[in-house]
């Protein structure tokens, strides 16, 4: 048999790390320490920090008990983009790379109807 990582294409190989941090964020956001989100999901708070740090994926229900403790959709956990912390200028010009010069003009008009000059 195979080994599963071995066939995930390499942009996908921090995907569990991404997960952790996105579970982090919000936890973050909110407020809440680790124990305290750990005991009300009725989980571990050493095994809430492996996830964390991307060193575990956990099981469905303890994805959907933290979700539910957090606040936020079980699918939040998986809206992560790798160049989340990359600053906006630089996602607005990783948008338009490839993109025609035409594409690339029309979204220059748009900015500047929402933004002036």
């Amino acid at each position: 048999m195979s080994n599963p990582e071995r066939q995930c294409p390499p942009e996908f190989l921090n995907s569990q790390e991404l997960f952790g941090a996105r579970i982090r964020k919000f936890r973050d956001s909110l407020g809440l320490s680790r124990e305290v989100v750990a005991e009300r999901a009725g989980i571990d708070a050493d095994y809430l920090g492996e996830i964390e740090r991307g060193e575990k994926w956990p099981a469905l229900w303890m994805t959907r008990a933290i979700a539910r403790v957090l606040g936020v959709s079980a699918a939040r956990f998986f809206e992560f983009d790798e160049a989340e912390d990359e600053p906006p200028t630089d996602k607005v010009k990783h948008l338009l790379d490839g993109r025609t010069p035409e594409e690339q003009n029309q979204a220059l008009r748009v900015i500047r109807a929402m933004f002036g000059s």
